[in-house]
């Protein structure tokens, strides 16, 4: 039988190809069969369009930015919303203690399932249960944190192509994730004036045959408010008649204040389904330990092993969240004493106040009272209508070093982007009253030296209060 090989002989054309001899050898024999041009190897390493499409503006804002610090004032940061950063709002004892225990056990150092352990799971749906929205173990998949939950239900929800609808103002990481893959963000907007409740004709009006879920942010980041019982019967009627899903973040769920009351969307809703998504970050002030949780409430089966069997799988891509957390999720929400919960909101509530009220003595700002989570959004449109100083007050003070303006500046530079690029509302900017009495008392002052500097007489500081 006769053999044949063919050799392929390569040099460079100093192109983007290289000049390829071919040969065909038989029997010993060579025939030169001519020349080809074949691609040259070169690198070309680029950036997925995931990833390009990925921006989170809060983390980017906060991780880059760079002031000068003034000698005479510490920096007083009112932008993130970490309530562990000045060490006034540790976790309870029990929490601490409940992880200790698990890692000295040694018994949690593998893997788990990925959805979580059954234990875990369990431990979750006691918590969360009740008459109006039953759970058990497998409506819960505990994931890395609520951020996480939020990527997941996302995912499970919405193809590329489809839409979203979101709130304006509203927590900048939908966004986020929504465009990165391929999804695109409708913004439905919040109304100051009525508590920050939704505009539903506005809402309704974006619906369309692509509208994949709606996400209902309460108690909300960055408003601060707590929707009523019959405000969440008005978004689920709208949810219903449309058949459009709800994706409800609630991770300051049950962080309100004592005039207010939390309602979980779900335990309202008899047809609609919604895919709950919470944690241990707020609540239980550990937002570091990355443990959060997606509770699926899907009464009339519309969800059905579809979606069920969908995170099941997204799951699998992460192996869920530590294993150390999980084990101590039992002890952390079942043997907390009440009296943690009390004292932390208690605190909440005094900075809520006397922020409020600081601010709402200062010509031009006009802040939002908060009704619960650990936020407060203030208008500065009178401020603006006078003077253009305040949105160009960071690249305005970063050339003033020395001068009054600088030293309030350190504390202002953080809180201004936070409307527009974080929050997609303009003349608002986000507080978080999470930061220690005396801190705010200085924060509000320097705020108020700032702005009697650039106002000009439009009208006073007024009250856009909550409808009791």
């Amino acid at each position: 039988m006769d053999s044949y090989l063919i050799q392929v002989n390569g040099h460079d054309d100093h192109g983007d190809h290289a000049m390829l001899d071919v040969h065909l050898k038989t029997n010993g024999n060579s025939i030169q069969l001519g020349k080809v041009k074949g691609r040259k190897p070169r690198w070309a390493v680029r950036a997925s369009e995931m990833s390009k499409k990925t921006f989170n503006p809060v983390r980017a804002i906060v991780d880059s930015m760079k002031v000068e610090p003034n000698p005479k004032k510490a920096m007083i940061s009112l932008s993130l919303g970490d309530p562990t950063v000045f060490g006034n709002l540790p976790t309870n004892d029990e929490v601490t203690r409940a992880v200790k225990e698990v890692l000295d056990s040694g018994r949690c150092n593998g893997y788990a399932p990925s959805v979580g352990y059954q234990s875990c799971r369990e431990a979750v749906a006691a918590f969360y249960t009740c008459p109006e929205a039953p759970l058990e173990a497998q409506d819960v998949i505990l994931t890395s944190g609520c951020s996480q939950a939020i990527e997941l239900a996302l995912a499970v929800l919405a193809n590329p192509g489809q839409n979203i609808l979101v709130p304006r103002p509203g927590f900048s990481l939908y966004k986020t994730l929504a465009l990165s893959m391929g999804i695109e963000v409708k913004l439905y907007n919040l109304l100051p004036e009525k508590a920050w409740e939704i505009d539903l004709k506005h809402l309704e009006s974006l619906v369309d045959e692509k509208t994949a879920c709606l996400i209902v942010n309460n108690p909300s980041n960055p408003c601060g408010s707590v929707f009523s019982k019959r405000h969440l019967q008005k978004i689920l009627a709208v949810a219903s008649r449309q058949c459009v899903p709800i994706l409800a973040d609630e991770i300051y769920g049950d962080m309100v204040f004592t005039d207010c009351k939390f309602e979980p969307i779900a335990t309202l809703s008899t047809n609609v389904p919604i895919l709950s998504c919470g944690g241990l970050a707020k609540r239980w002030l550990v937002p570091g330990w990355r443990m959060g949780w997606i509770l699926i409430h899907d009464r009339r089966d519309i969800f059905g092993n579809e979606i069920r069997g969908g995170l099941v799988r997204l799951s699998q891509r992460i192996l869920g969240p530590c294993t150390l957390v999980q084990e101590a999720l039992e002890h952390i929400l079942h043997r907390i004493p009440a009296e943690f919960y009390h004292n932390t909101l208690s605190i909440l509530k005094s900075n809520a106040d006397l922020c409020y009220t600081a601010l709402s003595a200062i010509p031009g700002l006009r802040p939002v009272r908060p009704a619960g989570a650990m936020y407060l959004m203030v208008s500065e449109e009178a401020l603006l209508s006078n003077t253009d100083h305040f949105p160009l007050l960071t690249q305005y003070v970063a050339s003033s070093q020395g001068s009054k303006t600088t030293a309030l500046s350190h504390m202002i530079c953080q809180l201004y982007p936070f409307s527009f690029q974080c929050f997609e509302y303009p003349n608002f900017f986000r507080v978080v009253i999470t930061v220690p009495e005396e801190m705010i008392l200085e924060a509000c002052s320097r705020i108020q030296e700032f702005c009697e500097m650039h106002y000009q007489g439009a009208e006073g500081a007024q009250d856009l209060e909550c409808d009791k």
